[in-house]
C-alpha cells in the first residue's frame, strides 16, 4: 500500500493490535510507546476528544497537548491513515482509524451514538479486518472495558506505571538481625565499620541500616564517599526530635549536604512535611532561598479559578498544612528567642 510501511520481521510472539481509548492517553501521553513490537491503533474519535482537553492547566490537559505534539512529530509529512513506524525498527506501528462500522454496530447495540461507542466500533472494525491478529482495547474506563467484553472484544486496563506490589518498592532502609555485638560496639566507639564486618553485599549509596545484636542495636548508613557503614545519631533539627528510626533517617538524609534530592514516602501523619520544613529551616543560611511547593488539586471538580478572592486567598487552603507545620516549629522556641521572631 502506498505511503504505508511493511510489517516488521516476525518475532517469536505473535504481534497484537492495541486500540487506545482517550482515557489511556490522558493518563499517560507516552502510552503509545509502551506496547513493544505490537501495533497501536488510535480511533479518530480519540483525537476529537483530545481536542476538547488540550486547553487548561490540569495534568490531563498537559497529557493531551503532549500526545498531539508527539503524533504530529512522528507522522511527519505522511498521513496517519496508513500504518507508520512508532519509533525505530524495534517498535511496532501506529495509525489513526477512521469512523467505520463493521458487521456489528455498537451504537445500535447500546442504543446511543456517543464517543465511547464509536471507539468500540473502531475496535470491532479492526478486529474484523485483521482476523489473524489479536485485537485488544486498552482503556482506564472500567465500564467501557465491560462493554467491549460484551461485544467479544478483549479489553485491558493500562497497567504501565502502576505498582503491583508496594512491598517491592525500594524503601531506602534494611534491618539486619543477629549482628555481632562487637560490630555494634565498634560503631559506637569509632563511628563506623566496614562492609566486611557486616558480611553483606555493597548496598545502594546512602542506604540506611538498622543493626540489631542480641545485646544492643544501632542506626547506620552506607556512605558512598568513604565506602564505610557509618553510625547515624539521633539529633534534633530546629528543635524537632525524631520519634523513630525512619524519622532519624529522614532528617539525616535531609541534613546531608552530599544528598541532593530526598523523597519521603509514608501515610498521612508520619511527619514528612514537618521533617522537610525543619531540615530546610535549619539549613536556611546555606541557601539563598527556600521554596515551598504544593500540588494544586481542584476541589469538587472546580478549577482554582472558581475559588473566591485574589490569588493569595485561592492558594491559602492548599498551603495551610505548610503554615501549620511552620507554626509548630516556631512554637518550639520561646517568644524571646531570635528564632521565634524570624
Amino acid at each position: 500500500m502506498a505511503g504505508s510501511e511493511s510489517d516488521p520481521p516476525e518475532t517469536k510472539k505473535a504481534r497484537k493490535i492495541f486500540v487506545l481509548d482517550t482515557s489511556v492517553i490522558l493518563y499517560n501521553h507516552n502510552a503509545i510507546n509502551s506496547f513493544e513490537e505490537n501495533d497501536v491503533a488510535i480511533p479518530i474519535t480519540v483525537l476529537e476528544e483530545l481536542d476538547n482537553f488540550k486547553k487548561g492547566n490540569e495534568n490531563k490537559n498537559f497529557e493531551a497537548r503532549e500526545f498531539i505534539r508527539f503524533m504530529d512529530k512522528i507522522s511527519g509529512k505522511f498521513t496517519m491513515t496508513n500504518w507508520r513506524r512508532i519509533n525505530g525498527p524495534d517498535k511496532g506501528r501506529f495509525k489513526v482509524v477512521m469512523y467505520e462500522k463493521g458487521r456489528k454496530d455498537a451504537t445500535l447495540v447500546f442504543g446511543e451514538d456517543k464517543p465511547d461507542h464509536r471507539i468500540l466500533n473502531a475496535a470491532l472494525k479492526i478486529k474484523e479486518d485483521n482476523p489473524a491478529k489479536k485485537v485488544i482495547l486498552v482503556s482506564k474506563d472500567i465500564n467501557l472495558r465491560l462493554k467491549a467484553k460484551s461485544l467479544n472484544i478483549t479489553a485491558e486496563d493500562f497497567q504501565t506505571g502502576k505498582v503491583k506490589n508496594i512491598d517491592s518498592l525500594y524503601s531506602g532502609k534494611s534491618t539486619l538481625d543477629n549482628i555481632n555485638p562487637e560490630v555494634v560496639d565498634k560503631l559506637y566507639q569509632d563511628g563506623f565499620c566496614s562492609m566486611e564486618d557486616l558480611e553483606m553485599e555493597k548496598p545502594f549509596p546512602n542506604h540506611y541500616l538498622i543493626l540489631k545484636s542480641d545485646k544492643s542495636s544501632a542506626l547506620a548508613y552506607y556512605n558512598p564517599i568513604t565506602q564505610r557503614v557509618e553510625r547515624v545519631e539521633k539529633r534534633s533539627v530546629s528543635r524537632i526530635m525524631p520519634r523513630n528510626a525512619e524519622q532519624v533517617f529522614a532528617l539525616h538524609a535531609i541534613m546531608n549536604p552530599e544528598v541532593k534530592l530526598v523523597t519521603l514516602q509514608g501515610v498521612a501523619g508520619t511527619g514528612k512535611t514537618l521533617l522537610a520544613l525543619a531540615g530546610a529551616w535549619e539549613q536556611r543560611r546555606n541557601f539563598k532561598q527556600i521554596y515551598l511547593a504544593r500540588p494544586i488539586v481542584p476541589l469538587s471538580n472546580k478549577d482554582i479559578g472558581y475559588l473566591p478572592g485574589d490569588i493569595q486567598s485561592k492558594l491559602n487552603p492548599y498551603m495551610e498544612p505548610l503554615w501549620d507545620n511552620l507554626k509548630f516549629i516556631q512554637n518550639q522556641y520561646g517568644e524571646q528567642d531570635k528564632e521565634y521572631k524570624r
